[in-house]
This record gives structure tokens, sequence and C-alpha cells, in this order.
């Protein structure tokens, strides 16, 4: 073809198709699909030229071919950015844009060789080049915050300087890696014929309905096998020893299926059997997303389901005398662990197992009834499946990351609210919120990136923690669980407390933790009504010289919902202010709060925004004003007040520190967080817990028996907005 305007406009369309055909995940190799993707670009840039070349010739006056040529590749380019980049339009067809002018002012250079155009060419290149720039630099920290990331309490020590091991050690154990499955997948050998024990398949098609269509036709071809026969492969870290060791499962989330998953949890793996827990990686893949289409939260219940039938063959394989892990398992200790849809899919197997049918379908049966001690969400979605799950009676633990691009708020903090505890049993529920940890890094072989190319040149990546950072939290937190749930070893409960007692373990980096045990009593949660000023016909809520009070939904930075309502407070003190008349949240009982002894308060508390503290005084606008700023942190006192009129004062500092807002930049352009993501923070709580031991330190006369009123007095930051939550205390053990 001699048309040089044409074969100029290629250039575009190869690069992008090339990009997009590199990165599309079918099986192929890359470069087969990126030689298929050009090929496929190039065909559809001439069939547009054809047809632009009939509409000039059905219309005699376009008679200038470049603007053929152009035409021509704009479509594709159109085309491409339909149906297969991601990118937002403005920044697609900005890109687009400049190489299109690139190519114009290329030609038109070859054609004048006027210095004019060469200035324009060299311009116009130096934009592209900037922009290719920005797209493979990592990105930049915005937000420095010189806040202290660990508190501890007057007088407190660190776990390590008390003696406690760190959990994220190896344990005594040798390990003994090794795999079971079906020993006829024909994609991966450690599933076919290396596999050391065969397991028989099951049949999911009652729970699976979607499987049909392009999406059963295209997996049945992949992975040779379809619904009514997938199979139960795992990848076991076993300490060796006679046992009976307890028994922890994880699962992998939705990611690309032929981008396996399951191996991608060993550095918990290693941990846990080196520790005497039987640690199995579940294989899955075969309900991932894949180009054929993705499931959208219709695979939840098989999620969950092959978790249990995994269960069901490790029971099997205990109580067969002849089978060489007969006796290895304690059955009575099970732990559930799943990341992304897998930590959704760990929530619905708890509810499920106790079960008599699949509430989807009644025709089929359910039998589990497994002893599950506990449950791990690691960056878990909660919404993909229609039902929402309320766990009884189990320990449950969930970690979430604040760079987190693919699940951007903390959803495993609503299963931990809808948790319930009904009985005597000791039990907690715990959760961890990570700054600058993302999705994939969970998993070792995901990646920085929680979106594939040429979505992910689009995400900041400057700011994050390193995999061996991240995973390091994991381990500590998820092994420390462990310890606690599956071997009755509560030395490392206060880290859930207090991150600060782990602070010798840690990453430097800011943590916030929510904990509460099953006997906490629960005061006030702001749940009951719109009547602010009470909670019952025995408590009483008043609030004094406070510039904000409110109760409200807390929202997700996406104004998506918490599931969770919370009192806001906040206010500005002045020179005239008096002692007697400081701002303060008064809660007043009259009957007595309680009648036992008690071994702490405990409430929840995060840093609101001082933009919500709004006057008509110039004197009260914080607006650029730095004693508002929660980046120097929020302080108040605590006051409990008996029936006498004594009362004890302790700050809540004095515990630790109120956190300021972990705000977050995803993306290397502002306007993009905004679109994609949505505010550059949420409200985050953290619990905390003031011993009475503390109040009675501070006033010999006070009696913490009989507590009458429970204040908040905001007499230690000149200004602020604070949220507060889940008022309560827990009992005297």
């Amino acid at each position: 073809m001699k048309n040089r305007q044409l074969l100029l406009t290629f250039i575009p369309t190869i690069i992008l198709t090339g990009i997009y055909g590199y990165h599309f995940l079918t099986g192929l190799p890359p470069i087969l699909m990126m030689l298929f993707a050009i090929l496929s670009g190039i065909l559809v840039q001439i069939l547009f030229y054809l047809l632009f070349k009939l509409i000039q010739f059905v219309f005699k006056g376009i008679d200038a071919i470049y603007i053929l040529a152009v035409l021509s590749g704009v479509s594709t380019l159109v085309a491409l950015k339909i149906f297969g980049f991601g990118w937002p339009d403005v920044l697609y067809y900005a890109l687009v844009g400049s190489a299109l002018l690139v190519i114009v002012c290329l030609w038109w250079f070859l054609r004048t060789k006027s210095l004019f155009s060469f200035l324009m060419l060299s311009f116009v290149c130096i934009g592209l080049g900037y922009g290719i720039y920005l797209l493979t630099n990592p990105g930049s920290e915005p937000y420095q915050n010189d806040f202290p990331k660990f508190s501890v309490g007057d007088g407190e020590r660190s776990l390590e300087e008390i003696g406690v091991e760190n959990p994220s050690e190896p344990g005594s154990f040798e390990v003994d890696a090794f795999t079971y499955g079906s020993g006829s997948d024909k994609k991966r050998t450690e599933y076919g014929q290396e596999v050391r024990f065969k397991t028989p398949t099951v049949d999911a098609s009652l729970l699976l309905l979607e499987w049909k269509g392009k999406k059963k036709k295209w997996r049945e071809k992949f992975w040779g096998f379809g619904v009514t026969e997938f199979p139960l492969n795992g990848r076991v870290y076993m300490p060796q020893g006679d046992g009976p060791f307890p028994l922890a499962l994880i699962v992998h989330g939705n990611h690309s299926m032929i981008d396996y998953s399951d191996d991608g949890y060993g550095y918990l793996g290693n941990l846990l059997a080196s520790r005497g827990i039987i640690t199995v990686s579940v294989d899955e893949n075969f309900v991932n997303g894949h180009w054929s289409g993705d499931f959208r939260g219709k695979e939840m219940p098989v999620r969950a389901w092959l978790l249990l039938k995994h269960l069901e063959q490790w029971q099997a394989w205990n109580g067969d005398s002849g089978h060489p892990l007969s006796g290895k398992v304690d059955m009575e200790s099970i732990m559930l662990m799943g990341h992304s849809r897998g930590g959704e899919a760990v929530t619905i197997a708890g509810g499920y197992n106790r079960l008599p049918v699949f509430p989807d379908n009644a025709n089929v049966p359910f039998d589990f009834n497994f002893n599950i001690k506990g449950i791990v969400s690691i960056a878990p979605t909660d919404y993909r499946y229609n039902r929402k799950i309320v766990l009884k009676d189990v320990n449950y633990l969930s970690l979430q990351g604040s760079y987190d691009s693919d699940e951007v708020s903390f959803w495993g903090l609503r299963p931990y609210r809808r948790l319930q505890f009904t009985d005597s049993v000791p039990r907690f529920k715990a959760g961890v919120y990570v700054h600058h940890a993302n999705h994939g890094q969970f998993n070792s072989t995901w990646g920085k990136s929680d979106f594939g190319a040429p979505m992910k040149w689009l995400l900041n990546l400057e700011p994050l923690l390193s995999a061996e950072e991240q995973q390091q939290v994991a381990q500590v937190f998820i092994s420390a669980f462990a310890e606690s749930v599956l071997k009755n070893n509560d030395a490392y409960i206060p880290i859930f407390k207090n991150v600060g007692l782990a602070k010798d373990w840690l990453p430097d980096e800011f943590l916030m933790t929510h904990f509460e045990v099953s006997d906490f009593v629960k005061l006030v949660d702001f749940e009951e009504d719109i009547d602010i000023t009470s909670v019952s016909d025995s408590i009483s809520i008043r609030g004094h010289h406070l510039n904000l009070w409110k109760e409200q939904g807390l929202t997700t930075r996406d104004n998506g919902r918490q599931d969770n309502n919370a009192v806001v407070l906040g206010w500005h003190l002045s020179d005239s202010i008096s002692t007697d008349t400081k701002p303060n949240y008064e809660i007043t009982s009259e009957k007595l709060f309680w009648k036992d002894s008690v071994e702490s308060i405990q409430l929840s508390i995060g840093s609101g925004d001082p933009k919500w503290l709004k006057s008509d005084s110039k004197e009260t606008d914080v607006e650029g004003d730095k004693d508002a700023d929660p980046k120097m942190g929020y302080d108040f006192s605590l006051v409990l007040t008996d029936t006498l009129g004594q009362s004890a004062t302790v700050k809540i500092s004095d515990i630790k520190n109120i956190m300021p807002p972990l705000k977050t930049k995803f993306t290397k352009f502002e306007f993009l967080d905004k679109d994609m993501i949505g505010d550059a923070w949420e409200v985050q709580l953290q619990t905390f817990h003031i011993p009475i031991s503390k109040f009675e330190k501070n006033a010999s006369h006070f009696d913490p028996k009989v507590i009458k009123h429970i204040r908040f007095v905001f007499d230690q930051s000149p200004k602020g907005v604070v949220v507060v939550d889940d008022i309560g205390y827990n009992p005297l053990k």
C-alpha cells in the first residue's frame, strides 16, 4: 500500500494493541497474544479505512487522502478504548491524541522539512515523553506525617521487652510440604502426577448455576473438567511429628485463573506449620476470573462450600486408621483464612457450617458441623454474596491495608460488627488496619500492583510497604491469633489491644487495631434510635459547650456504608472558657453502670475532619488553623464519677494516641483518585481499653464499683473533632 499517511497511523495502533494483547491473559504465550492483537488491530484499521474510502466514493467532496488515514486510525483507537483499555477517558484520549499529534507532526516535517515543523515535532515529542515518564514513574508520597507511629501507656513495656517470643519467628517443627488433589490436572504437575494423596472430585452444579455459556466452554477447554467434577486440590505445610495438630485452611481470592494464586501463601503456611499447625492453601483457581467472564460473586457459595468439603476430606483421612494422615489432625481445633473474595468465603463457610441445607437450594444437603474456632479475613470483600452472614460464637480477625486499590475500604469490619457471642466460652474479635499496605502483597505471587497492565501504570506505588514488610505484619497478627485461638496461648492478646506492644516485631508504620472480647458489656453503641439524648430508660446523654454534636452513619471513602453509627463531637476552647465550662459529653445512669468489679472501660475513637467544625465566628474558623489539624493529634480526658460525687480522670493519651486520619493517594493523578476511589481517607476507629486501676491510682477516695457518670472532657486539645463508638466495660475475670 503506497499511502504513507495510513502507514504512519498504524504506529499507535500497533503500539497500543500490542500492549493490550501482551497483557491479555488467555493461557497462550504473551508474545503470541501480542502478535495476534497487532494483526487484529491492523485489520480493524484497514476495515475502517475501506469504510471511509467508501464514504469518500459516495460523497465526492471528501478527497483528502490523509483525512481517511487519520479517521481510520482514530476509529481503531476508539474501538480499542471501548473493548480493551480500562483507563479513564481523559487519560487515554490525551495519550492517544498526543501520539497521533506526533504522527501528524512527523508527516508534516517529512513533507516540508521546515524549522517550524521540526520545532513543533520536538515540542510534541517532549510532551509525549513526559506523559510516558509519568506512567512509568512509581509515584510519590504526598502525605508525610511525623506523628508517632507507636504509643504505649505510662509504665508499659513491649511484649519483647518482657520476654514474649516474636510470633513471626519460625517454631521448632520441621515442615513437610506436599500436595494432594485429583491427580489428573493437565496444567499443573503438582496436582497431577506429583500429588502425594489423591482426592475425589465434587459436584458443584447446584451451587454454581452460572457455569454456562462461554464461561463454561472456555473453562472446560482450559482445565479439562467442569462444574460436576471440581477437584479438591491443596498445598500442605505439615509439621513433622506425631500430632495431633490444629488445622488451618487458607484460600485465595479472585485473580486471573491462569495466574495461579494458591502458591502465594507459603510465607504463612511455612510459619504456622513450624509452630505446630497444619496449614493448607486451597486451590480454587478454576472459579476465578478469566477473559471469558467473571462470575461476579455468583461463585461465592462454591468458594465457601469447597472449604468445607476440604475439611470433610481431612476428617476422612484423620479417621482412617490405614492412612498416613491418620490421627494427625486435631479436628476440634480448626481455623479458616481467606484473602479478598476468599476473605468473604471464609465468613460464608462459617455460616454454612451449622446449616442442614444450602440456603439457596434446599435440595443440597449440608452436614458439616466442624469445630471452627477461628476465622481470618485478609483484605476481604463483604458484598459479593447476596446474603449478609452473621457469624456466631467464633473468634475473628480481619486485616486491611489503607492503600488497597481493589478493596478500598475495611469491609472486614462489617462481619466483625455483625458477629454475635451467644455462649459463655471466652472468645474475641479483632481488626488491624495497616497504613501503606495494598491488596496484592498479602499474596506473594500477586505483586505490587493491584491492577494488571495497562491500568497498573496509573497506580501510585511509591508509598507502599515492601512485600516483605506487609507480609511481616500478616505473619505477626495471624500467628498471634492462631496461637491464642488454636493453642490457648494468651500471651499475644495485648497486641490486639495496643499495637505499640508489638513495635519490636513490626515495620515502622501506622497501624490501628479493633478488639473486643465476648464478655464485653456495651453501654452505648448509637444504633438504637434517632434520639441523641438517651440510650435507654435508665441511661441519658448530655452535651455541654460543644461546637459539634451529632450521631451519624459512618461512610466509606467512596460514600458507601460502613454499616456502623457513631457520635461525632467537636470543640473549640477559648481563653474565656473556665474549667467548669470546658466542653464535655456526659453519659449518666439512673442506676449503677455496673455492680461487680470491672477490669477496664472500653470505647472506640477515631479522628474526625476539622472541616466538620463550622462556626459563624471568625474565632472558631478552623480553615488553616494548625490547632485543629488532626495531624497534630487530638486528646481528651475520660472522667468517671461515683455515687458520692468523687471523680477520677485519665487522659486518653495515657493509654495510647488517637491516630490522625491516614490519608492516601492511590493513583498518580489526584483527579483520578476522586473519580475512581473517592476521598483521601475515611473514618477509622481504634479501640481503647482504659484499666480501672488507672482511675483508682489518680483518686484515692474514688469508688470504681458505684459509677453514675461517664464524661469526656475536651480539655487537652485546643480544638478538634473526634468520632466515638461502642462505649462499655470489661468485667474483671
